[in-house]
C-alpha cells in the first residue's frame, strides 16, 4: 500500500497541476530541492516523481508533447526510471514519448546549444530538476520517474527575460523580468511567443495529470491514501516544501491584464 508519492517541480503553475489525491509536492530550486528531496524521502514517501515543463532537444518535438524518461542523463550519469512507473506512465498517455531526459545544472537557451546536447547525449528533452530528484531517489533506492512536457521546442529562443530567475515560491521574478524587457526591448516578441508555448504546456501538463490519476500512475497506489481535492487547488498555489516550517500553503495573488500577468500566469522562467 502506497505512503504517497512526491512531485518534484520548480515552477508554480507545475507544483499547481500535480498537487492532488495521494501525491505531495517539492516547488524549488538548486541545493534547497536536494535538501527538501531527502526530507521527503526521510520522511517515508514511497516515490519521486520529476514531473513538469522541459525544452526540446530532438527534432519534432513540439509545445506540448509529453515525454515519459527513460532514464535521466547527465554528462557523467545515467538514472534509469523505475520501469512498473514508467510503464504505467505510458500506458495512461497515449502519445507519450519514452525516451531519455538531460539534466542540466543551466538553463539550455540557444538553439545550436540543444541541438549539440542532442547530438551528444541522445535525449530528447533537458530540465534542471529531473537529475537531482534521479540521483537522491537512487541513492535511497526509491522509485524514480519523470514525465514532462515540452515548453521551447528545439528551433526555439529562449530570450534573456525567461532566464532571469525564480523567486523561492516558483513564480516568475517580475520585477527582474521588466529590468530586462527594458534593457532589450526587442525580446519582447520572443517572450510572448514563450508566454504562447508555456500556456500549450500548462494545458497538456494539466490533461497528463487528469490521465495519470491518483498517484500520478504510482503502481503501487493505495486507494486510502490522502486525498487533496479540487477544492484545495482552489485555495491555494500549491502544497510546498518550505525547509523552516515544512508543508506549506501559499496563496494566490491578484491578476492582472498585463505583461505582468502574462508573466506571473505561466512563470516562464527557465526549466
Amino acid at each position: 500500500m502506497s505512503r504517497g508519492i512526491v512531485a518534484v517541480t520548480s515552477l508554480a503553475f507545475e507544483a499547481r497541476i500535480a498537487l492532488g489525491a495521494g501525491v505531495s509536492v517539492i516547488c524549488s530550486q538548486g541545493p534547497q530541492l536536494a535538501a527538501a528531496i531527502k526530507s521527503a524521502i526521510k520522511g517515508g514517501s514511497s516515490g519521486i516523481i520529476s514531473f513538469g515543463v522541459a525544452g526540446g532537444l530532438a527534432p519534432g518535438l513540439v509545445e506540448g508533447q509529453l515525454i515519459a524518461a527513460a532514464a535521466v542523463r547527465t554528462e557523467q550519469e545515467l538514472f534509469p526510471t523505475d520501469r512498473a512507473w514508467t510503464r504505467s506512465l505510458l500506458e495512461r498517455l497515449p502519445g507519450a514519448v519514452h525516451a531519455d531526459i538531460f539534466g542540466a545544472d543551466a538553463a539550455v537557451a540557444y538553439p545550436s546549444e540543444k541541438r549539440l546536447l542532442h547530438a551528444q547525449t541522445g535525449a530528447a528533452a533537458v530540465d534542471m530538476e529531473s537529475h537531482i530528484a534521479a540521483r537522491i531517489a537512487a541513492a535511497y533506492r526509491v522509485p524514480f520517474a519523470a514525465c514532462r512536457v515540452i515548453i521551447d521546442a528545439v528551433d526555439r529562443l529562449l530570450p534573456p527575460a525567461a532566464l532571469v530567475g525564480l523567486r523561492p515560491n516558483g513564480t516568475a521574478d517580475i520585477a527582474a523580468v521588466f529590468r530586462s524587457i527594458l534593457q532589450k526591448p526587442g525580446q519582447l516578441p520572443a517572450l510572448v511567443r514563450i508566454a504562447r508555448d508555456a500556456r500549450i504546456a500548462s494545458s497538456a501538463l494539466r490533461r497528463g495529470q487528469r490521465l495519470l490519476g491518483a498517484g500520478l500512475g504510482f503502481p503501487q497506489f493505495g486507494d486510502d491514501t490522502p486525498d487533496v481535492g479540487a477544492s484545495d487547488r482552489k485555495e491555494a498555489n500549491v502544497g510546498a516544501f518550505n525547509q523552516n516550517r515544512g508543508w506549506v500553503r501559499q496563496a494566490a495573488g491578484p491578476e492582472t491584464r498585463s505583461v505582468r500577468a502574462l508573466v506571473a500566469q505561466t512563470d516562464i522562467c527557465g526549466h
